[in-house]
């Protein structure tokens, strides 16, 4: 078996664990200690619906990807279906099911002339927001744990095929 899949599906894992990480814990805080609190939400909402968009993409190939691998007789990718599947489902839910949500508070602050911190909405965002933020932190724990148990050289996946 040719190594491009094992390589693609490792591409495909450090593309959307490294930017969960990356924006999440590096670029978000830096936004909120460098810019107003509006200026940086509204930045931050886009770079995570960026990071949505790229973890549902990467995910589903992922999920295809690691599923041709095992019918190919590489059990090494059953269990790494499982953890895709995880982090896709806190990605659907923590973005897309949630972010509606917190987005309509946001601007009804906005229509009422103040910023969601400041407003009759603030409680409900910051519960929204905790809850969108634990299943942000999952996903990313699940990232990490994906990362760890990738199969560490092409070549030893193939020889657990014997074709190496």
């Amino acid at each position: 078996m040719s190594p491009m899949p094992h390589r693609v599906f490792r591409l495909l894992t450090v593309v959307w664990v490294g930017s969960l990480l990356t924006i999440g814990y590096i670029v978000a805080p830096v936004l909120f200690a460098s810019l107003d609190r509006i200026s940086a939400g509204a930045t931050a909402a886009q770079l995570f619906r960026i990071e949505a968009i790229t973890g549902v993409v990467c995910g589903v190939l992922l999920l295809a990807l690691g599923n041709v691998l095992v019918r190919r007789g590489d059990d090494g990718y059953k269990r790494l279906r499982w953890l895709i599947a995880g982090m896709l489902l806190c990605v659907l839910v923590g973005y897309f099911a949630l972010e509606p949500f917190m987005n309509a508070l946001r601007l009804a602050a906005l229509n009422e002339g103040t910023d969601v911190g400041h407003s009759a909405y603030a409680m409900r965002f910051g519960v929204l927001h905790g809850v969108s933020s634990l299943f942000y932190l999952i996903e990313s724990l699940l990232g990490v744990m994906l990362v760890w148990k990738l199969p560490t050289g092409v070549r030893q996946v193939l020889s657990a095929t014997g074709v190496a």
